[in-house]
This record gives C-alpha cells, structure tokens and sequence, in this order.
C-alpha cells in the first residue's frame, strides 16, 4: 500500500486493480455479463476507487422495528415483508460493476441480497407488467426500470456489499442493484415495487434522466432523455 493510501480513511477505498470475473474466488457467485468486457468502463466513465455518496435528499430516517416490503400493482398476489422475514427469503451473491450516471465507475463488487426474480415469482407477475417502479423510503422517490433489466439474473435486492451490511448512507437496509444500469436505478432505502403496463418517470427521469439508463448505449449512454 502506498503511503497516499495509507492515509486514505474509507474503508471501501479499493487499494488494488479489480478483479477479473475467473478470479473471484467464492463459490456460486453470479457473474454479471458486463464484468466480462474489455473494457469494463464505459464510454465516458472513469474508474474511481472510493465508494461516494450520492442522493437526492440524504439518508432518511428508517425504523428497522418497522421497516416493510410491499409489492403491489400486476401481480397476482400482493405481498409485504417484514425485514426479518425478506432476510429468511433465499439469497444470492452477485459480482458486478457500478456506474453512476455522474461519470464514475466502481468496480469489483460483490453484492448480497434476493433475486428479484424470486421476488417476481412469490408474487405471480401477471404477463402484461412491463415495467416496475421502485418505491423508497427517501421521501416519495422512485425510479422506474423495464422489466427486463428488473429480471436480469444479477439483479438483486441487497442487505450485504462486499461481505458488510450496507450502511446508511449507501442505501441500507436494503436497496435495489441493477447491474446493467446506471447507478440511479439502483433505488437506495427500498421499500417496495410495482410492476406496471405502462412506464411511469420517477424521480430523476421527471428531470429528464433516461427511461432506461443503459451505461453501454448511444455512445455516451444513455444519460438524459435528449440524448
């Protein structure tokens, strides 16, 4: 370690070069495909080794006594976890990158949480849900993503990132991780979804973010609705 670094107090702080996907040494992690590239970092992006903190409105106040879950809209059957009750669902290990729309990428993380797709499957998703929109527990804020990207198989719901709880500021409890996204996707605080026949703006893209939020397309990626 560099005596630069030593002096560096964050603990998230990377001090080495990510790993490659085959060099992840812990048993049934799902790779996500991006970290397969390359070129991990895309068009417009640079590595960063901190984990920063970015959000609409800083950490809210969440009770985990009474921290709920629900999931609503087309399903066929409406659900709503208690927090010691999502952590009894099954749990995946995900290794995947993350890109903020702000231009920094982190990579090499290793993420712990549900699959969304067993959240998907508990409920019973009826088959005209398009979309879904994340709700959070940060005053109203939500973001929507296609259900495509929702169903990735590295996309989760994660309490863990990189062995630790996630704190605070990072989103925990809970959030939502998709990998194939930009990072605003990724809802922090979550507290619940809703899968839709039609795509509703959130928070951000009510400000002319992306509806999508593909880092890999459209050269720069897709950033802003104009581009």
């Amino acid at each position: 370690m560099s005596f630069l670094n030593s002096l560096i107090k964050d603990p998230e702080y990377q001090n080495t070069d990510p790993r490659k996907p085959e060099e992840v040494g812990e048993p049934d992690v799902i790779i996500s495909p991006d970290t397969r590239r390359e070129n991990r970092i895309p068009p417009g992006q640079t590595r960063t080794k901190k984990w920063p903190v970015l959000d609409a409105h800083g950490a809210p106040p969440v009770d985990l006594a009474t921290w709920k879950f629900e999931v609503d809209g087309l399903v066929e059957k409406p659900l709503e976890f208690s927090l010691d009750a999502f952590m009894q669902l099954p749990v995946v290990k995900v290794y995947s990158d993350f890109h903020c729309v702000t231009r920094w990428s982190r990579l090499d993380n290793i993420w712990t949480g549900v699959p969304t797709r067993e959240i998907a499957k508990l409920a019973g998703v009826k088959p005209e849900a398009r979309f879904v929109l994340a709700l959070a527990y940060d005053y109203g804020w939500t973001t929507n993503v296609p259900i495509e990207y929702f169903l990735k198989e590295d996309s989760l719901f994660a309490f863990l990132h990189d062995g630790a709880p996630i704190p605070p500021e990072h989103g925990g409890p809970v959030r939502l991780i998709i990998p194939q996204l930009y990072a605003w996707k990724s809802a922090k605080w979550v507290k619940g979804v809703r899968f839709l026949a039609e795509d509703q703006a959130g928070f951000w893209e009510e400000g002319g973010y992306h509806m999508r939020g593909n880092p890999w397309m459209s050269g720069d990626g897709e950033r802003f609705r104009w581009s």
